[in-house]
């Protein structure tokens, strides 16, 4: 599936913006580390980046968490993001697959999960959030985590709605 660089590659300019701005205004320090990462890519200093007006350092931000080489920093800002800004759709989709969690994080996920239980979760994710960013969790999910289910990857590459970009 989507590596977190193909994320912010493929999916829409807005919800990356949105990504970053949440970043910027409800986790200052994880902002900083990306903002940090980015610039040391670009081989600048941070001060450089944070002297533009944030509508461009965010343009260039999104740009290099794009590339392969940004994969750690791209993965830690969307782990961030979805942990503190979207926490109720982790929770809503824990809850209707009957996963434990404590405010949507697993210390262990199931091997496998149940086909049905798996598409009425999709299908109560999709009914209460907006399908970018469901479809950037899900990709997320089952990428990012060392338990990887067959019945998610089939249907993040069959459902035309779990399509990014589409």
């Amino acid at each position: 599936m989507f590596s977190a660089y193909e994320l912010f590659g493929f999916m829409p300019a807005a919800l990356s913006t949105e990504i970053l701005e949440k970043s910027f205004s409800t986790n200052k320090e994880l902002y900083r580390a990306t903002l940090g990462a980015v610039a040391e890519a670009r081989h600048v200093r941070p001060t450089f980046l944070e002297r533009k007006p944030r509508v461009d350092r965010h343009k260039e931000m999104i740009d290099m968490l794009s590339r392969p080489r940004m994969n750690v920093a791209a993965a830690t800002l969307l782990r961030g993001w979805l942990m503190t800004n979207e926490k109720s759709m982790l929770v809503d989709f824990l809850d209707t697959l009957g996963i434990e969690h404590k405010d949507g994080a697993v210390d262990n996920l199931p091997e496998s999960v149940d086909d049905e239980k798996l598409k009425a979760a999709v299908e109560s994710l999709l009914a209460k959030h907006s399908r970018e960013k469901v479809t950037v969790y899900l990709h997320a999910f089952d990428e990012m985590n060392e338990v990887q289910w067959g019945n998610l990857k089939g249907l993040l590459e069959s459902d035309a709605r779990l399509q990014l970009g589409a």
